[in-house]
């Protein structure tokens, strides 16, 4: 899937708090090997290398549009590189983290508990993923995209079952030996302009449905689309509320025991 990193950064702030909530309950000193896996355009990585001056980054993702913008963020230990998910193998790293990637790798339970396995002694596997699939902006996608008009062009284009309950996630790795942090945390973002929930999903979760569409159809589906969400987020004078839910799990491995 196509990305374009100027659409994905129009909600920037709002999109990297998660990150920073989330490596916030990472509590490695001095990591040797640290990994950002689906590292976007590279901004947040940055901000891990300066975490960990001495450490040897590795940013990470499938997109070329978004490895390609990355590069100006490398040098000295920070680096960038194309990679698939499902291919990455987690041996040697000390942090492992995956900020809003797994949803868009189907069976991904089954990765983390390779990556768990894989993972140093002593080392951190961190991630969020949206878990708002079944709130009115990605309802009424699933919805339209079902509908008469649309339903011969977009179907099997969108899944609504991408991520599990965080008492699963915790229930996963705390059965591969890691002592596991799950929560939930409910965003109310308010966004200003005058179809600021479009523009939001248009960055991610409506990509698919766009290009499995030619431009003209792509427009009426968003100018249909985009009337069903004023309706769900009406403006306020002060912007637009969207409420955004996301998991988040922080998982440490235990070092290994010294023996006697």
């Amino acid at each position: 899937m196509r990305w374009d990193p100027a659409q994905y950064a129009m909600f920037s702030d709002e999109r990297s708090r998660p990150f920073f909530d989330l490596t916030g309950q990472i509590h490695a000193e001095q990591p040797a090997e640290v990994v950002d896996l689906g590292c976007g355009a590279g901004e947040l990585t940055a901000a891990l290398a300066r975490r960990w001056p001495s450490a040897t980054v590795r940013g990470l993702d499938a997109s070329p549009e978004m490895i390609e913008r990355a590069g100006e963020f490398a040098g000295g230990r920070l680096s960038f590189g194309l990679a698939d998910a499902a291919d990455f193998d987690a041996s040697g790293v000390d942090v492992l983290i995956s900020n809003a990637l797994l949803q868009w790798v189907p069976e991904h339970q089954a990765l983390l508990r390779r990556w768990a396995g894989e993972l140093n002694a002593g080392g951190w596997l961190a991630f969020q993923a949206p878990a708002n699939f079944g709130s009115p902006s990605h309802r009424l996608m699933r919805e339209l995209a079902g509908s008469d008009r649309w339903r011969g062009r977009l179907a099997g284009v969108l899944r609504h079952d991408v991520v599990a309950e965080p008492a699963e996630y915790l229930e996963l790795l705390a059965e591969a030996g890691l002592r596991v942090n799950a929560w939930q945390t409910s965003y109310l973002h308010v966004l200003s302009g005058p179809d600021p929930v479009l523009d939001w999903v248009r960055g991610t979760g409506l990509r698919p449905v766009l290009q499995a569409l030619g431009d003209g159809e792509a427009a009426e589906f968003e100018g249909e689309y985009a009337a069903l969400l004023r309706q769900a987020y009406p403006a306020q004078p002060f912007g637009t509320v969207f409420p955004f839910l996301r998991t988040f799990v922080v998982a440490h491995k235990p070092a290994a025991e010294r023996k006697a």
